[in-house]
């Protein structure tokens, strides 16, 4: 019989441990496809560039930022930014050489290095996969942390109690039978951390999300193999990710990923049709950004993401 743990020790293990999914050579895009991969990255590396602009600072760094692939469209764009990125692997052979690298510990903990910054602090799709207390209310009605072996096999164990049941009532409330609670005080916590290490500038927490009105009552835990969703066993092989609350982080403002791209001035206009007989080059430059930005914040997709922003 496999041994059964909390969803947040055997999810830390099998991200961050030893053999863990983000250790693994391929890296995250090797399953998955993020607003800082391909074209996708082009546009979403305007958008860190001009916040960074507002903010009045020149240097950015990249809170779990995968195998550094925005960092190479930031630095394609804006070779006069600082560049820093920080993730649980060595860095990356690719990129360029005046790009900083951090190596990180994993999940909610961050490199002893990273502190006293003036700067964009951008932790893309980070807590997402910050490790959190996974809950279910029982039959009796009383909220008990899950348990799971490696296979995904769930029980029920002890009761939710103390700073976590605390953190449950006031952001995530749950008294019907079945109704499942991902607690995010351990988020909050590391979101708290990382505000700390910026002195001046901006910090943000770009991600997926939801807020108390719209709490989905069974939980969002779920997992990414090979491109494919896949059922949540922490057995090192999978992605494991659940939604954030971002209402509970105490952000200075929380907006869509469409609000921001469309604050900022950047519009998916579809080029003029008659440009791709006189200058078909221009054309398909112009098409392929403008389905980049309708892509970017279409709010049934990736345009649904929240941004928690943070000004210091």
């Amino acid at each position: 019989m496999e041994p059964v743990r909390t969803w947040r020790e055997a999810w830390q293990d099998a991200l961050y441990g030893p053999g863990g999914f983000y250790r693994r050579g391929e890296g995250p895009a090797g399953h998955f496809t993020t607003s800082t991969h391909g074209p996708l990255g082009v546009v979403l590396a305007e958008v860190v560039a001009r916040l960074a602009e507002e903010a009045g600072v020149c240097r950015v760094v990249d809170v779990a930022c995968g195998r550094g692939e925005l960092l190479g469209h930031l630095h394609e764009q804006r070779p006069d930014l600082e560049l820093l990125g920080v993730d649980v692997v060595d860095r990356p052979a690719q990129l360029a050489a005046d790009i900083d690298w951090l190596r990180s510990p994993g999940g909610p903990d961050l490199p002893d290095e990273l502190r006293d910054l003036d700067a964009l602090v951008l932790a893309h799709e980070w807590l997402d996969v910050v490790p959190c207390t996974v809950a279910q209310v029982d039959d009796h009605g009383t909220l008990r942390e899950v348990l799971v072996d490696d296979d995904g096999h769930e029980q029920l164990g002890d009761e939710v109690t103390g700073a976590d049941r605390n953190w449950a009532d006031a952001w995530w409330p749950a008294a019907t039978p079945g109704d499942r609670v991902e607690v995010g005080r351990q988020r909050d916590d590391a979101w708290r951390n990382l505000l700390s290490r910026n002195r001046t500038g901006v910090t943000i927490a770009a991600d997926y999300g939801h807020t108390k009105v719209s709490r989905p009552a069974h939980g969002t835990l779920t997992a990414y193999r090979q491109g494919m969703v896949t059922d949540p066993r922490p057995d090192g092989t999978t992605d494991l990710t659940a939604h954030v609350a971002m209402d509970s982080l105490g952000a200075d403002e929380v907006v869509t990923q469409r609000e921001l791209v469309h604050r900022l001035g950047l519009a998916a206009a579809t080029p003029d049709h008659a440009r791709a007989t006189t200058d078909p080059l221009g054309y398909v430059a112009d098409f392929s950004r403008a389905s980049t930005l309708h892509a970017l914040t279409d709010g049934r997709g990736l345009g649904g993401f929240h941004w928690a922003i943070n000004r210091h």
